[in-house]
């Protein structure tokens, strides 16, 4: 009996403290649902009171049982000036501008205060009409400066550049003043990309240019460009060479044509300037007449290195690139396999000559293959007139290789009938 009663009474106090646990628990889940009921229900007020201002704000458009987040978005408008239905940054109206016609629809009367500027009534969707959007680009239109009219026609002509001269005594200097060109033909839709080049011959030592004016065909660049050192006696010997290009960023420069003016036919006054007007010459009839001249190349194959040997032995007939009668040839080489560029050498430069003498050597790797043969390759030479500011100008090309023609291939074929021997031809250059 002792033994049960000690049990007893040891069992009661565990008994007492699991039901204060319990009872602390449930005290503390009832606080916590008490805070979320009582933060839903704050939340709910405050969204319902934010969905009544809305729809105040809107003046009863949207229904209550339309959802607010799935309206569309409303149209940007541009800003307006308050206490007034001007435009921030309008530009001023132009005097030449056409002034567009009044409009016939009768006064609108005055709107509340509350309603927004433009003569909107109370009752009226406060979302923008396409029509003040029209009229709004009507407005910029009409406020445009008018652009020259550029003549889209030129009946073979490649237009005029109108230039000024001016010598300083004092400074033994002379002032050329590229002023514009006008009429200068139309080869892109937009209009050519022009600028001008300017070098004194003979020397060729003093080069300069313009800048690029795009998409039009009357440029205007008023740039001055000062060449000192040049005495009095000087100028009867100095020729101006203008040559007009056409700028692109993705090729060559195109080539519009070139203006010649030789000072020995001008007379000069000191600190006076002299404008002229020159007739803007096409270039390519100087090469169309004489040719673009010949070059001879001499090849040798050599199947078990997998090599091709080329010697660019010299050129002669060149055709004339400046009014010298001179030019600044050197050549450009590709090996192209399957058609594709993989290499490529060049010659240097040999300066103020028709007939110029490389005498320079240069060796191909050919793509190894179990066997080895020139089917699938070719030889690309490009001859070029070296030129210290702008890019070079191509005087003529050639193609080696067995899909050629003429004595292209009948070299190629010879080179490829006789391995490890140098055979040489010479080869006209094409355009």
């Amino acid at each position: 009996m002792l033994v049960i009663q000690t049990n007893k009474i040891k069992l009661k106090p565990r008994k007492g403290s699991g039901e204060w646990h319990s009872a602390a628990f449930w005290v503390l889940v009832v606080g916590a649902s008490a805070l979320v009921a009582a933060a839903l229900a704050a939340f709910a007020c405050w969204a319902t009171r934010r969905r009544s201002a809305l729809a105040h704000k809107l003046g009863g458009k949207r229904g209550p049982d339309k959802a607010l987040v799935f309206q569309p978005p409303r149209r940007a408008t541009a800003v307006r000036s308050p206490g007034s239905a001007t435009h921030y940054l309008r530009k001023s109206p132009s005097p030449t501008a056409a002034v567009p016609p009044p409009t016939t629809s009768p006064p609108q009367p005055q709107a509340p205060t509350n309603a927004p500027s433009g003569g909107n009534s109370p009752h009226t969707p406060t979302a923008p009409e396409p029509a003040p959007l029209s009229k709004e680009l009507a407005d910029a239109n009409a406020t445009e400066k008018p652009k020259p009219i550029e003549p889209e026609t030129n009946d073979g002509k490649l237009g005029d550049l109108h230039f000024k001269l001016r010598y300083e005594n004092e400074k033994n200097a002379l002032v050329v003043s590229v002023v514009s060109c006008q009429g200068l033909p139309g080869r892109e839709p937009a209009g050519p990309d022009p600028y001008v080049k300017l070098q004194l011959l003979p020397e060729k030592q003093h080069k300069v240019k313009t800048r690029v004016v795009r998409k039009t065909r009357c440029p205007v660049y008023d740039e001055d460009f000062t060449f000192y050192g040049i005495a009095p006696h000087q100028l009867a010997a100095i020729t101006l060479h203008f040559v007009v290009l056409s700028f692109d960023r993705y090729s060559r420069d195109e080539i519009i044509g070139e203006v010649v003016a030789p000072l020995s036919t001008l007379q000069l006054h000191s600190g006076e300037a002299t404008a002229l007007c020159r007739e803007i010459q096409p270039r390519s009839l100087k090469m169309r007449s004489v040719g673009r001249g010949e070059v001879l190349v001499s090849l040798c194959w050599q199947p078990a290195a997998a090599r091709l040997t080329v010697v660019l032995l010299k050129a002669r007939n060149l055709p004339k690139m400046d009014v010298t009668g001179l030019a600044d040839p050197y050549v450009k080489m590709y090996l192209l396999y399957n058609g594709q560029r993989i290499a490529k050498k060049k010659t240097h430069v040999k300066k103020r000559t028709l007939n110029p003498v490389f005498n320079e050597s240069f060796v191909f790797e050919v793509p190894a293959a179990p066997n080895a043969t020139l089917d699938h390759v070719s030889l690309e030479l490009l001859v070029l007139d070296w030129d210290r500011v702008t890019k070079n100008e191509v005087i003529g090309r050639l193609e080696l290789g067995a899909e050629g023609t003429g004595s292209a291939r009948h070299h190629w074929r010879e080179v490829q009938a006789a391995p490890r021997r140098q055979i040489a031809d010479w080869h006209k250059l094409k355009e």
